[in-house]
């Protein structure tokens, strides 16, 4: 095993803090793990941690090994991207985080699409809902979709998103339609739920003043198109973005409600953990998904006359 590799390892045991977290990341066992740090610490003549079963702390050297072998991956980012930007070939593996839905019927095509271009990469695609800590995921890059947190992620934007409260015409004919933002207290709502969610306190943006309504719904899940699959079975009100459920408002299958009370705006973006460079290969791909999504949500979006589909009976 390389020099390298074992600086790879002492540096993600570190930023992870423990051993079993960075065998999962790196698909090896714990063992392999604990003998390429007593590679490392035979090759330095120091001891770089103090290990006991539960802990592990830097040492005064492992302290400054580590903010030192920091520059070294950053040098090697560097070299790359020089490497790459000069007409090189990229290769290795991007972990690609995105949500599920989207992942499926849009992000999936787009990466073998993209990997098709680029003979000598490889792609994990990891997708969820939740969302995801890229750090201890090891996670590249990811999409989102979301109403971005301040946090100690870069965040590239590739568009605002509207978002909309619609329903089935059956649900509204059954059920009525909510005028004010209250009315939705007495609807069933479609719920977006996992630990740590907020989409069960739907916040909303009428004309008197942002409010935030803790909805409830006897129906909720963590995959967003399952909430769209009930909306249009009929079995409630879903929040959703505009380009999600396009063609299903131009079809009729969907119909929005509450249109003076709208969510805020969603971002779509890709995000990445903050380095001093982002890696060549990744930045492609960032690119790449940049130009695509922003593409796509324009295209679904565009054109639509909310408050026609609102009043169609």
């Amino acid at each position: 095993m390389s020099f390298l590799d074992n600086i790879k390892t002492f540096v993600r045991v570190v930023d992870l803090g423990g051993m079993s977290l960075a065998a999962r990341q790196l698909r090896l066992s714990p063992a392999v793990i604990s003998h390429r740090l007593q590679q490392l610490e035979n090759h330095l003549g120091v001891r770089l941690l103090n290990r006991t079963t539960r802990t592990l702390q830097l040492t005064e050297p492992g302290t400054a090994f580590y903010e030192a072998s920091q520059g070294v991956l950053r040098a090697i980012e560097t070299a790359e991207s020089v490497a790459l930007d000069a007409g090189g070939i990229p290769a290795g593996s991007i972990r690609l985080g995105a949500p599920l839905g989207l992942g499926r019927r849009v992000i999936s095509p787009l990466v073998a699409a993209f990997c098709a271009a680029h003979d000598r990469l490889s792609i994990r695609l990891r997708l969820s809902d939740h969302l995801l800590d890229l750090l201890y995921e090891a996670v590249d890059l990811s999409v989102r979709l979301a109403v971005l947190p301040d946090s100690n992620l870069i965040a590239r934007k590739i568009a605002d998103c509207p978002r909309l409260l619609c329903a089935s015409p059956d649900y509204l004919d059954r059920h009525g339609t909510p005028q004010v933002a209250d009315d939705l207290f007495r609807h069933e709502c479609l719920l977006l739920r996992f630990p740590g969610s907020q989409q069960y306190r739907w916040a909303l943006e009428p004309p008197a003043g942002p409010v935030t309504l803790h909805v409830h719904g006897r129906l909720d899940a963590d995959d967003g198109d399952v909430l769209t699959a009930w909306a249009l079975a009929g079995h409630g009100i879903v929040m959703k973005p505009l380009f999600e459920v396009a063609s299903h408002l131009r079809s009729g299958a969907l119909r929005p409600v509450l249109l003076d009370a709208p969510p805020p705006k969603a971002t779509l973006a890709v995000v990445y953990p903050h380095r001093q460079l982002l890696p060549a290969k990744v930045r492609m791909l960032a690119d790449f998904l940049v130009t695509e999504l922003a593409s796509m949500v324009k295209t679904e979006s565009e054109g639509l006359d909310l408050r026609a589909f609102a009043r169609a009976q």
